[in-house]
């Protein structure tokens, strides 16, 4: 294995949440400056987000569980307007929780041919 799970979650996944989030905050009816300013990123990475030019590797609203936490994570927001390190602990928690079922194995095996997810479990035995 030439990629850790740590690089998967940290290029791919994370990234692909915050995509998420943001197309969710979109779909709210906000602006992309409104949803920079809730995020605490530029107006455009919003842009780059929603583009798909950022983020867009791994797809996420297919996971009803995930979807589920983004969903509820951007009403928090919206409410709440936190702080940018509670939105990004919430987001590697939602990161945490993907890798620790599984989701993101087949697509870390594509990165890293090496990997072979019916025999790896750290995820599934460090985050599950």
């Amino acid at each position: 294995m030439k990629t850790s799970a740590f690089e998967v979650a940290s290029r791919y996944v994370y990234p692909a949440l915050r995509r998420r989030l943001v197309e969710i905050l979109r779909e709210k009816g906000l602006r992309q400056a409104e949803i920079a300013e809730l995020l605490h990123i530029t107006q455009p990475a919003v842009s780059r987000y929603l583009r798909e030019e950022r983020g867009a590797l791994v797809e996420v609203s297919s996971l009803p569980d995930v979807e589920e936490r983004l969903h509820s994570l951007a009403e928090e927001i919206v409410k709440k307007r936190p702080d940018e390190y509670w939105i990004h602990a919430r987001l590697v928690e939602i990161t945490l929780y993907g890798l620790g079922r599984g989701y993101f194995c087949q697509f870390h095996a594509l990165i890293d041919p090496e990997l072979n997810p019916s025999e790896c479990r750290i995820c599934l035995e460090l985050f599950g």
